[in-house]
């Protein structure tokens, strides 16, 4: 990106030029801002939110290890700046919010590649469309392309009051879908089910798995969305109706499973991984929401926000907190 950071004002950005804790996320005041290459906009920042992913990222434990400095974030809501060669989709003073940036997301400015900038509807503020991006991209990825979801179906959303939580709950209440939900704190369950599910659990109880089995009358659920594998697969496979699948969004360290538990059941464990999308299942994807923002189930919930200069605060929160409540967002 270097030879595009050729302009010469100057802004806020969050630089991390070494892996490691929340406090490598310094702020700097002197960066260039980036200038639009061909097919790529330059968005003026007014949110940003914050994903587990860009957590293990900077602490240098991700298999994708960005070029050091770099700025973290992907998913931004703003104002359309300018825009380089062959761009159509959108222009000059557009709202947008982004899937994907090409020159970090905790920043005054960024600059997206055409594709990964989508139009933002009116009735979204910024900070709303900044929890989009990775959320429902993601809970759309697990669901319909990885467990092929049908209506009339039972998924269990594994850490319901988070960002992929809350888009998991509202896309699979339109689709038809039967919605249990788990969250660690009484916010968090409430919020969940405000958004879509239909019966919720309290993860940290002891015999919750109990309860949820009791609440399918035995059968299992034919879905799990799990954003904490490390913790929760083992206890997942036994929650298995038949051919039941694990959808894998989020893992932070490895577990002891008995693949025994997957033959009776003929279940099935698969990873989710949005870079692995091709661009027609982004199109797809796009569509799909963009229906829900204009039959208004798609509503982001957006839970604290943070200045710019608190970065490293937030990635301490996301990771740490005793249970999420609507999405974790820069403002800016």
């Amino acid at each position: 990106l270097s030879a595009n950071m050729s302009g010469s004002r100057l802004m806020r950005a969050i630089r991390v030029s070494e892996f490691g804790g929340p406090a490598v996320l310094k702020l700097c005041s002197d960066v260039p801002v980036p200038v639009p290459g061909p097919r790529q906009v330059l968005i003026h920042v007014r949110a940003c939110g914050v994903n587990p992913v860009e957590t293990y990222i900077r602490s240098g434990g991700h298999g994708r290890k960005p070029t050091l400095p770099y700025t973290p974030g992907t998913d931004v809501a703003g104002v359309v700046e300018a825009v380089g060669d062959g761009v159509t989709a959108v222009k000059a003073g557009d709202r947008v919010f982004t899937t994907a940036t090409v020159s970090g997301g905790y920043a005054e400015f960024t600059v997206a590649a055409e594709d990964c900038v989508h139009w933002l509807p009116d009735a979204l503020d910024f900070p709303q469309g900044s929890a989009i991006g990775i959320p429902y991209f993601t809970a759309y990825r697990a669901l319909v392309h990885k467990a092929r979801a049908k209506a009339g179906e039972t998924v269990l959303i594994h850490g319901a009051s988070g960002g992929v939580g809350v888009a998991a709950c509202q896309l699979s209440r339109a689709l038809g879908l039967r919605v249990l939900g788990t969250a660690g704190t009484p916010e968090g369950m409430k919020l969940a089910l405000s958004n879509g599910a239909h019966l919720i659990f309290n993860h940290r109880e002891e015999g919750y798995t109990d309860k949820i089995m009791e609440a399918t009358g035995g059968a299992g659920v034919d879905i799990i969305v799990e954003m904490l594998s490390n913790v929760n697969l083992s206890k997942d496979l036994q929650m298995m109706a038949f051919g039941g699948r694990v959808t894998v969004v989020g893992a932070r360290g490895s577990i002891e499973i008995n693949p025994r538990d997957t033959m009776a059941k003929e279940s099935s464990i698969m990873g989710v991984a949005l870079f692995c999308a091709t661009q027609e299942e982004k199109k797809e994807c796009a569509a799909l929401l963009y229906a829900g923002m204009e039959a208004g189930w798609l509503r982001p919930i957006v839970g604290s926000h943070y200045p710019l200069e608190k970065a490293a605060q937030a990635h301490h929160d996301i990771i740490e907190s005793p249970g999420a409540a609507g999405k974790i967002v820069l403002t800016i």
